[in-house]
């Protein structure tokens, strides 16, 4: 929507308040004064004033008109209101601030050279109007307004950079927090499905119906993920700001259980181990509860995408040194089918993700293969200042 051409802001209500002081002054002082003088020298301090309601949309016009009405004015009244340069001033400031630097240096001299010329060349009286001290103060005055209105645009377009930053980073959290919930399970859905082939196969004609079924489960969810996968991409490269977050309860290590049993129900035996010795009396902050299950979850996904052979999980968490420690191993080899051979740290998106957590929270992570299998293990920070978040599974 276009802003009005003309805007009463606060700004010009204020510096209508010199307006009316010189009204007042022209009233009470009127005898002193020719009334053709005086009605010019008021329109021209009032249309100065007026002027002001345009300076958004035509700041640099605004500044030449308000420098011409200040230069006429004084030369023509005796009684030297204030408006003109109140008005002036205003206009500088606002070009400064719209990003009109040079035209407002530009106009600042001006006026001062309009200054110097008619006190030192134009005039005819041996008393001075302005004196040096007062011409001093002047370009002081006008310098700093012109800095102050450019500080002030600086200031705004870092505040814009750091917004957009903002939903940059908040836009690739969704594109996270997709990947770790509807990967997850559609993994473990494309598995179980799956293995229900699997074991129906041995028993053609008796569960026709049930294959039919899961065999569209398993090509659907098996393009689900990859457009899945095509979506977050995108997400991840594109600039835009983030239409607003999720709104369903954030999930935390307290919901870790509901994880296990998912993995249990894909045929794994899995342990979860807790060990609340050192946890502070605060308790862990959502933040690092948070990251916790994600990296759990991403954990169990890759378990139930790559690990071939694997039948056990280990979970573990403990308290020491200021930080969460967890840890998810398993007994999988990695196999052909999922990637280009076995298992490797630090390749695609999960691990990545994953390491991407915990560096965000100030800790690390690193995965790799053992002798028996796989271990993923995170080191997160407590953030003590924070609502507690964990509750310990067993």
């Amino acid at each position: 929507m276009t802003p009005p051409m003309f805007r009463m802001d606060r700004v010009t209500l204020i510096a209508g308040l010199p307006l009316l002081a010189d009204s007042v002054l022209f009233a009470v002082r009127r005898a002193e004064a020719s009334p053709l003088h005086l009605w010019l020298t008021w329109l021209l301090g009032a249309a100065a004033w007026a002027l002001l309601g345009l300076r958004h949309r035509l700041p640099i016009p605004v500044g030449v008109l308000t420098m011409i009405a200040a230069v006429a004015y004084y030369p023509l009244s005796s009684l030297d209101g204030v408006t003109p340069v109140v008005a002036f001033v205003i206009a500088v400031y606002t070009m400064s601030r719209a990003g009109h630097l040079v035209a407002a240096v530009t106009l600042a001299v001006t006026s001062m050279l309009a200054m110097t010329y008619g006190e030192f060349v134009a005039s005819t009286s041996e008393v001075r109007h302005v004196d040096n001290m007062s011409m001093v103060l002047f370009e002081g005055w006008f310098l700093a307004v012109i800095a102050f209105g450019h500080a002030m645009r600086v200031r705004h377009a870092y505040q814009e950079e750091s917004e957009r930053r903002a939903a940059v980073a908040e836009r690739l959290r969704i594109a996270r927090e997709i990947h770790d919930v509807l990967g997850h399970s559609i993994s473990l859905i494309n598995v179980q499905a799956g293995a229900a082939l699997h074991r129906s196969a041995k028993r053609p004609g008796e569960t026709a119906e049930l294959t039919q079924a899961l065999e569209f489960v398993r090509d659907t969810s098996k393009d689900a993920l990859r457009e899945l996968r095509g979506t977050l991409g995108m997400l991840r490269q594109v600039d835009e700001e983030a239409a607003g977050a999720p709104t369903a309860p954030t999930p935390g290590w307290e919901r870790i259980g509901d994880l296990a049993d998912r993995a249990r129900a894909t045929g794994l035996t899995v342990t979860v181990r807790t060990d609340r010795e050192g946890l502070p009396a605060g308790g862990v902050g959502a933040g690092v509860s948070l990251a916790a299950y994600r990296i759990v979850q991403e954990s169990l996904t890759n378990i139930a995408r790559h690990a071939a052979g694997a039948s056990t999980v280990l979970i573990e968490a403990r308290y020491e040194d200021g930080a969460l420690r967890v840890s998810v191993e398993d007994d999988g080899k990695g196999g052909p089918g999922h990637g280009p051979g076995p298992r490797e740290p630090g390749t695609g998106s999960g691990i990545g993700g994953m390491r991407e957590r915990a560096r965000a929270l100030g800790g690390e992570l690193t995965a790799g293969h053992t002798d028996s299998g796989f271990r993923v293990t995170a080191r997160l920070p407590l953030i003590a200042d924070r609502p507690p978040a964990l509750e310990g599974q067993s």
